[in-house]
C-alpha cells in the first residue's frame, strides 16, 4: 500500500473511532442515567480537537435524521398527511453504514427526541421536556425556572457567573453579587445583571428579554448595549435590531404559573405559542381561522383541553392525530 493510501487508512480509521465515540455518547447521555460529570465530560470531549466536534455534530445530526423518520413512518402508518415538507435525509457519507448494535441504541435514542425537547438536552447541566417545567437553585443563591423544551449550562468562576441558553424560555431570579456580574448569554446576545428578575428566550434565534424586577444590559454584536427595566421587554432580530416597548408581567411570566393568558391574540399566534407545549405539530386551516382573537387564562397542564376551549369559542372543527393536530 503506498504511503498515500496509508494515510487516507489512518484518517479513515480516526474518523470512524470518533464517530463511534460520539455515538456511544449521545447513547449515554439519552439513557436517563447520566449524571451533569457525564455531561461536562461530553462537552470537553467534543471541544478537543476540530474533528471530534465535527464527529458529535454529525452523531447529532444522525440522531435527529433517525427521529424524524420514525416520526414519518409513525403518520403513514396512520394514514396521515406528513408536516411540512418531505423528512430531510442528513448524508452520512463515510457512516453510510455502521455496526447494528450501534444503529439500535441510535434509533432508541432518537424515538425519545420529541418528548425531550432539543438536542442541546444532551449536552446540558439543565433541561426540561416538551411540556414541562423546572426550577432549579443555584450555587450562589439565584434561581431559574426553566419553561418548555429548555435546556442551559453553567460556567461560573471568580469574576463572573455566566449561564448559557441553549434553547427555550427561563426565568432568571439573581441573587446579588457586585463582585461577579450575572450573565446570560443566548444566541450571540448578552443579558447582564447585578441584582434583579427576568425572563429570556430563544427559538431558533434569540427572541426576547423581560424583566419583571431591576434592570438589565442587553448587547448584541456591534450594536451600543441597550438597557431594560422593569415593566418592559426588549425583542431582538438580526435585521432589525432591538425595540423596546412595555409589557404585561403577569401574563408574558404566566407560565411559572402553569397557566397561558391571551387577550384578543389571533388564533394563529394562540396556537403557535400552544405548540411549545405539544409534541407534534398544529395546523390551521384557513386563513379566517388563523385571524379569529381568543381571549383567556388556560391551564398549561391540559393543553387538550385549551384545544376544546379553542374548538368551543372559534366554532373550529378540532381533528387530533399522532403528532399531528388539525384546526380547521
Amino acid at each position: 500500500m503506498s504511503e498515500e493510501k496509508q494515510g487516507l487508512a489512518a484518517a479513515d480509521g480516526a474518523g470512524r473511532r470518533l464517530s463511534d465515540e460520539a455515538i456511544d455518547w449521545l447513547v449515554r447521555l439519552g439513557s436517563g442515567r447520566a449524571t451533569a460529570e457525564d455531561r461536562q465530560t461530553f462537552r470537553r470531549w467534543r471541544q478537543r480537537s476540530a474533528a471530534h466536534e465535527a464527529a458529535a455534530v454529525e452523531a447529532e445530526a444522525l440522531v435527529q435524521a433517525v427521529g424524524e423518520t420514525r416520526q414519518a413512518d409513525q403518520l403513514r402508518r396512520h394514514g396521515a398527511p406528513l408536516p411540512g415538507a418531505a423528512v430531510r435525509r442528513f448524508p452520512v457519507g463515510r457512516r453510510v453504514l455502521f455496526a447494528g448494535a450501534a444503529a439500535a441504541s441510535v434509533a432508541a435514542v432518537a424515538v425519545a427526541l420529541p418528548a425531550f425537547g432539543p438536542l442541546s438536552w444532551l449536552y446540558a447541566d439543565h433541561a426540561t421536556a416538551v411540556g414541562g417545567r423546572k426550577r432549579v437553585a443555584l450555587a450562589d443563591g439565584s434561581v431559574v425556572v426553566l419553561n418548555t423544551a429548555t435546556a442551559i449550562s453553567l460556567d461560573y468562576s471568580n469574576k463572573e457567573r455566566r449561564v448559557v441558553l441553549h434553547d427555550g424560555e427561563a426565568l432568571f431570579d439573581v441573587a446579588k453579587d457586585a463582585a461577579r456580574p450575572f450573565i446570560v448569554v443566548a444566541d450571540g446576545v448578552e443579558v447582564r445583571a447585578v441584582g434583579t428578575a427576568f425572563v429570556v428566550r430563544v427559538r431558533d434565534a434569540f427572541e426576547h428579554v423581560t424583566v419583571s424586577e431591576g434592570i438589565v444590559e442587553v448587547k448584541m454584536g456591534d450594536l451600543p448595549p441597550m438597557r431594560v427595566a422593569a415593566g418592559q421587554r426588549l425583542d431582538v432580530s438580526e435585521g432589525d435590531g432591538f425595540r423596546l416597548r412595555t409589557v404585561d408581567i403577569d401574563a408574558a411570566t404566566a407560565w411559572q404559573r402553569g397557566k397561558l393568558i391571551f387577550n384578543r391574540r389571533p388564533l394563529e399566534s394562540v396556537v403557535a405559542e400552544l405548540q411549545r407545549y405539544r409534541a407534534g405539530r398544529i395546523a390551521i386551516l384557513g386563513d379566517r381561522l388563523k385571524t379569529l382573537e381568543v381571549t383567556g387564562v388556560f391551564d398549561l397542564d391540559d393543553t387538550d383541553r385549551i384545544l376544546r376551549a379553542i374548538e368551543e369559542t372559534t366554532k373550529a372543527r378540532v381533528t387530533q392525530m399522532p403528532l399531528l393536530t388539525v384546526i380547521r
